[in-house]
């Protein structure tokens, strides 16, 4: 499963999300975020930031729509791997709007990385990973099996 941005995402585009993941999968359009599903290793952390559900596992219904959206925006916005201040002054008027993509999605890509990327090992860990990639991963659990 790899995570999904919906269009509860538009006008807030808080920043949270990017903040924790471990791969920096997030890609800036304008208005919105979305992840390379080639990049997530499905660790979830992202999910549990978001402070607005924008964010939900490709298997979830509300996926549905948003899986080829965010594949096709994550190949031609700018990624964007720490928070630089592009949460938008009104994000919170905007919390729960229905209809966001047909009133106010923009496909201009965003400003990717705004400043000096603060210095740091790694992402903060949300206690859903440890901080290791998708290789490291299948490393770990197909060695098991070949003891």
């Amino acid at each position: 499963m790899t995570a999904v941005i919906t269009d509860s995402c538009i006008k807030c585009k808080h920043m949270a999300c990017v903040e924790v993941c471990p791969v920096d999968a997030f890609y800036e359009g304008e208005n919105m975020l979305v992840i390379n599903p080639t990049e997530c290793v499905d660790c979830g952390c992202c999910i549990v930031e978001c402070p607005i559900d924008a964010i939900v596992f490709d298997d979830d219904p509300r996926a549905g729509p948003w899986i080829e959206l965010n594949a096709k925006y994550a190949a031609i916005w700018p990624n964007v791997t720490f928070d630089g201040g592009q949460t938008p002054a009104d994000a919170d008027q905007f919390k729960g709007v229905d209809g966001k993509f047909e009133r106010y999605f923009s496909a201009a890509p965003g400003a990717g990385d705004i400043g000096v990327r603060p210095i740091r090992a790694r992402a903060r860990n949300c206690g859903h990973h440890h901080g290791e990639t998708l290789l490291n991963r299948m490393t770990r659990l197909l060695g098991r099996f070949w003891r």
